[in-house]
């Protein structure tokens, strides 16, 4: 339905543009003049492009309303409308066609021809015939006094070189940008993080740490670049400073809380500091009652004094902050408690509840985009669907944490 809607929209602006050209051509006609055996074929050829409209037929219409529709200044814009619908269809080779034949015409002008340039930069794009889109983008950036079309050519080209996993060179480009557009910072964050991975697996940790912290300055916020930071510390056993970085998440995103609990765990464990791991959770837990909190104390208590103290612990967090996760954790301290109390078999009261909590945990979202609502089980630093940075989160609420 959508399809045949954006269809039918781009239909009448088709019409609409071939009025605007048939007005053009019929004022440079005399009054007193009979209509012309080509404008009897352009009606004609109109009318039977309306008719395949009208029979539900869009494909043969919009191929008869092509063939009738002059490209000239009043036409053109229908001509690239008509590309970006069959791009969004998924036939960017169609939309291509088009723009091509838009670009032969030498009388168009040069703002024309370099807004024609990026829609075929974006058909080829979609293509993945990138050598050819960065050549038509780098032919705008050249050429172009246009800053509205320098900023596109830009935009487009770190797009590209980003599918690329050029990072270095998606940076070079965008850096002249920050002033103007601030938000351009976060993507850019995230590129150097990537180059801090690479240089990591390359043994290269000084190059590695100095693009985390230059990432740190284009995005204070980044937790992925605290998170790496704080990694790094622990692998050379800076423990300290590792729990240290860690402290910052939750100023810079208080919803990736649950994203560093199980680097907190480590550094704590690995320094022989249960007790201080057992008061940063406490801590954690006034500023944000988290599932994932309460299960690590739940597991903690669990482990030093027993399951029935962890179910009193755990059963008064969810009472303030009730979760299904905390609810499934809980039934299984219970059903746990019941077999070492000696009971032959947990209360089928308790294996039923656990069986439901089970069914709802496999199909909940633990992460979800904040930008497009892109939903996934394990963290992405960059959602697949919209392809935003650093918006894909744990979820929040009855259901997450």
């Amino acid at each position: 339905m959508r399809d045949v809607a954006l269809l039918s929209l781009l239909l009448v602006a088709i019409a609409i543009g071939y009025g605007l050209g048939y007005r053009q051509f019929g004022r440079r006609q005399h009054l007193t003049q009979s209509p012309t055996p080509s404008s009897q074929a352009l009606s004609k050829e109109y009318f039977v492009g309306l008719n395949y409209l009208l029979n539900e037929q869009p494909d043969e219409a919009i191929n008869t309303f092509i063939n009738v529709l002059a490209v000239n200044s009043d036409t053109v814009d229908t001509h690239i409308a008509l590309g970006r619908l069959f791009r969004a269809r998924g036939e960017a080779d169609k939309a291509v066609s088009i723009h091509q034949n838009l670009l032969a015409r030498p009388a168009l002008s040069q703002r024309t021809n370099e807004q024609i340039q990026l829609e075929l930069a974006r058909d080829f794009m979609a293509l993945g015939v990138h050598d050819r889109a960065q050549r038509l983008l780098n032919t705008v950036l050249e050429h172009s006094s246009d800053d509205e079309h320098r900023y596109a050519a830009k935009q487009l080209l770190v797009d590209l070189l980003e599918r690329e996993k050029a990072w270095q060179q998606a940076l070079e480009v965008i850096q002249p940008l920050f002033k103007q557009h601030p938000k351009l910072r976060r993507p850019a964050a995230h590129w150097l993080c990537e180059l801090a991975i690479e240089a990591i697996s390359e043994a290269s940790r000084p190059i590695a740490k100095k693009h985390l912290k230059k990432a740190l300055q284009l995005d204070e916020k980044c937790v992925r670049a605290t998170l790496l930071l704080a990694e790094m510390e622990m692998d050379n056993g800076h423990y300290n400073r590792a729990i240290e970085r860690l402290d910052h998440i939750p100023r810079q995103e208080i919803a990736h809380i649950p994203t560093m609990l199980p680097a907190l765990k480590h550094a704590y464990l690995r320094n022989n500091d249960e007790a201080g791991y057992e008061a940063h959770l406490y801590r954690l837990l006034e500023q944000a009652p988290y599932t994932s909190i309460i299960i690590a104390l739940g597991q903690l208590v669990h482990q030093r004094d027993g399951v029935d103290k962890a179910i009193e612990l755990i059963g008064e967090h969810l009472r303030a902050a009730p979760s299904l996760g905390g609810l499934d954790y809980l039934i299984d301290l219970y059903i746990e408690s019941q077999r070492l109390n000696g009971k032959p078999s947990p209360d089928t009261r308790l294996l039923l509840l656990k069986h439901h909590t089970d069914a709802l945990m496999l199909n909940r979202i633990r992460h979800r985009c904040r930008h497009c609502g892109f939903a996934s089980d394990a963290l992405q630093w960059q959602c697949p669907s919209c392809r935003y940075w650093g918006t894909i989160k744990p979820v929040i609420g009855v259901e997450g944490e």
